[in-house]
């Protein structure tokens, strides 16, 4: 086999499909709060020769030779995101948000030691004490959750479950929730019950970076998060620190929860930190939270219901049953993706339905702004959403629906026609 042959000579039924995806991601208007579109200097960094490198350990202190360049590399982003988020000790080599708590909670905890986290049915993660997910099984979890009226994460609770039950860590952050948390409030409540306090600034990661969201790692002991999502990097995770606990924090990552780092993501992730220093950026993140804004009161406007309100954050969930008491947000994500609008559903607070059917719709505007929409846009789109949900056995109203989607997502597309999908 020729090792410098191009992927459609050497899989063309690989390269096809990939080909049908840059299609798809090129027709749609995206919504998912967790996805976004990488750049070309991304993507080129991913698919380098770093992929090629095994390098268990760290710089410096490699189980492996040949690790001279990847050593630089690693240190090129540890200390660009340093800088970046004002970071004492940063570790790049979770593969995932989801192996970066898990380097946390291996680092500074033992097996059964008790966390208090947010409600995974009220906008917390699988991480943050799931019973089908590794944290649930292996800690002792307790959470909090939002305020019946408001919808807004109760801190007089957080306050009052942490005094009763002693955690030995605390976790903040969400994967559904649009407001923004009182850093100093949850380290003052940490210090009060002499629990460590952790972020977990996945979703917001990127509006951090941009200056857009209040910066947590003044206030957290440890803060967790992943590099894609509105970072607009690779699909990983890191973790920064404060240096006392960096040791440790690097020990969970690397022997305890994951083996040899994937170097060419580490590469990538230096070059989406670079990115994400410049002013354009910060320009981006800024824009990000005014179009989640829009498109909220946009969708209010039409007489829907957004849990808590509003939004201060690149996200926010509609409550289907403001439209109809009937209508499953697995439904309304699945209608949605007909005309060519692409999101997820998403259990609301106090869902009285399953997650898998869920109540709501949970909708986020890192990718479309990526995608040059600004507040015209988004509010149209809005508009579209509510027409489609409201009108959804109405084929002329969808098919309408459908040619406006289109003809957006044609004139504002995250790649020139001609990019292939790869690098």
């Amino acid at each position: 086999m020729d090792r410098a042959a191009p992927l459609s000579d050497v899989d063309p039924e690989v390269a096809s499909l990939i080909a049908r995806d840059a299609d798809r991601q090129r027709s749609h208007i995206h919504l998912i709060a967790s996805e976004n579109f990488a750049s070309r200097a991304v993507m080129e960094a991913t698919g380098s020769v770093f992929t090629n490198k095994y390098s268990e350990g760290y710089p410096g202190k490699r189980y492996y030779e040949g690790c001279e360049v990847v050593d630089e590399v690693e240190d090129l982003a540890r200390d660009r995101a340093g800088a970046l988020f004002g970071a004492e000790h940063v570790n790049v080599q979770p593969h995932s948000g989801a192996q970066a708590n898990m380097g946390v909670y291996f680092g500074l905890l033992e097996a059964g030691d008790k966390i208090l986290g947010m409600r995974l049915d009220q906008g917390g993660h699988l991480t943050h004490g799931s019973h089908v997910n590794f944290s649930g099984l292996l800690y002792d979890f307790v959470a909090y959750g939002v305020d019946p009226r408001t919808e807004v994460v109760d801190l007089a609770e957080v306050r009052r479950v942490a005094q009763a039950e002693r955690p030995k860590m605390i976790v903040a952050g969400y994967s559904a929730y649009s407001r923004i948390l009182d850093w100093a409030a949850f380290r003052e409540i940490a210090h009060e019950v002499g629990a460590l306090f952790m972020v977990d600034a996945a979703h917001i990661i990127g509006l951090i970076a941009g200056r857009a969201h209040p910066n947590p790692v003044p206030y957290a002991d440890v803060v967790t998060a992943t590099t894609h999502k509105a970072m607009r990097g690779p699909r990983g995770g890191m973790i920064m620190c404060k240096e006392e606990f960096g040791a440790a924090v690097d020990k969970g990552v690397f022997p305890n929860a994951q083996g040899g780092p994937l170097n060419n993501h580490i590469a990538a992730k230096a070059v989406c930190f670079a990115e994400a220093a410049t002013q354009g950026y910060r320009d981006y993140a800024a824009q990000v939270v005014a179009n989640a804004s829009a498109m909220a009161e946009a969708v209010m406007a039409e007489g829907v219901r957004i849990v808590s309100g509003g939004t201060d954050n690149h996200m926010f969930l509609i409550d289907l049953r403001s439209i109809d008491e009937d209508l499953t947000g697995r439904d309304a994500a699945r209608l949605l993706s007909s005309v060519g609008i692409t999101l997820n559903f998403n259990t609301i607070p106090f869902d009285p339905r399953p997650p898998y059917r869920a109540s709501g719709v949970r909708i986020g505007l890192p990718a479309a702004t990526t995608c040059g929409m600004r507040e015209p846009q988004v509010e149209e789109i809005g508009r579209l959403i509510t027409s489609a949900l409201r009108n959804r056995s109405d084929e002329s109203v969808l098919d309408q629906v459908r040619g406006r989607v289109t003809a957006l997502a044609v004139e504002f597309p995250p790649y020139p026609e001609d990019f292939p999908g790869h690098v």
